[in-house]
C-alpha cells in the first residue's frame, strides 16, 4: 500500500472521536449511552448474528441492483440515442424520479406481499433512476462523430450502442452505478426495517424495541465498516474497466 494514500490526519480525527465516546460515556455512566467498548463487547459476541443479517441485506441489495443494471442500463442508452423515444418515456420518468422510494412500499406490498420480492422491489427502483438517468446523459453527450463513424462501417443501431455508445459513456455510467450500489444499500437496511423478519434493517428495529441500546449501535458499526468496503471493491472494478480513461486523463507529473 502506498503510504502517502493514508489519511493520517482523517485516521487520527477519527480516533479521537472514539476517545471521546468512550470518556464521555463513562463519564454519563448511562444504560441509554453505552460506551465504545460495550458496543464492541456485543459486536463481538453476536458476530455469527450480524454475519447471517448482513448477509441477507447485501443478497437483496445485490439482487435490486443486478437487476436495475440489466433493464436501466440498456433502456438508458437507448433512450439517449433514440429521441423520438424518449419523447415519450422521459415524461414518466421526470415524474417518478422524485418520488421517495419508501414511499413505493405499500404498492410494493400490494403486489409482492411483505417478503423479499417486496423489498428488492424496492431495492430495485432506489437503483433504476441513478442508472437509468446518467446512460441516458452520458449517450447524449457522446461525439456525433463516433456514431457517424460507426454508421459509414455498416454498424446497424444495436451494434453502435453495444460497440460505441456504452463504452464511450461508461466513465459517467459508472459514476450512476457507484450511486445506485450506495442506494441499492441504504434502501436494503431501510426496507427491512418496514417489512422484514431478518436482515440489518430487522436487527435494528427489534434492538431499538427492547431498548438495546449496545446492539443497535453494533448492528450500525457493522453496516458503516461494510459500506466502505463495498465502495472500496466498485472502484476497483472501476479502475479496471476505465484504466484506459484514467490513463488518458491522468495529471501530468512535474
Amino acid at each position: 500500500m502506498n503510504s502517502s494514500r493514508i489519511n493520517v490526519p482523517g485516521i487520527v480525527f477519527t480516533l479521537a472521536l472514539l476517545l471521546a465516546w468512550e470518556v464521555s460515556a463513562r463519564a454519563v455512566a448511562s444504560p441509554s449511552y453505552p460506551s465504545l467498548l460495550m458496543v464492541l463487547e456485543k459486536l463481538v459476541a453476536d458476530a455469527p448474528v450480524f454475519v447471517e443479517q448482513i448477509g441477507i441485506t447485501l443478497l437483496r441489495a445485490a439482487a435490486g441492483f443486478a437487476l436495475a443494471l440489466v433493464t436501466m442500463l440498456p433502456l438508458g442508452i437507448f433512450i439517449g440515442r433514440t429521441p423520438r423515444f424518449g419523447q415519450y418515456v422521459e415524461p414518466a420518468i421526470d415524474l417518478l424520479r422524485p418520488l421517495p422510494p419508501l414511499a413505493i412500499v405499500p404498492v410494493a406490498m400490494l403486489f409482492a406481499g411483505t417478503g423479499s420480492a417486496a423489498k428488492i422491489s424496492v431495492i430495485f427502483y432506489s437503483a433504476a433512476f441513478p442508472l437509468l438517468i446518467n446512460a441516458i446523459d452520458a449517450t447524449r453527450s457522446n461525439h456525433p462523430l463516433l456514431v457517424q463513424v460507426g454508421r459509414s462501417i455498416g454498424l446497424s443501431r444495436a451494434e453502435i450502442m453495444r460497440s460505441i455508445d456504452l463504452p464511450a459513456a461508461l466513465p459517467r455510467i459508472m459514476i450512476g452505478v457507484r450511486l445506485a450500489v450506495a442506494m441499492a444499500l441504504l434502501i436494503s437496511v431501510s426496507s427491512e426495517m418496514l417489512l422484514s423478519t431478518d436482515g440489518m434493517g430487522n436487527y435494528l428495529m427489534r434492538a431499538q424495541e427492547q431498548f438495546q441500546i449496545a446492539g443497535g449501535l453494533a448492528a450500525i458499526v457493522v453496516i458503516a465498516l461494510v459500506s466502505p468496503a463495498i465502495n472500496a471493491c466498485m472502484l476497483r472494478v472501476e479502475r479496471k474497466l476505465l484504466g484506459w480513461y484514467h490513463a488518458r486523463h491522468a495529471m501530468p507529473r512535474g
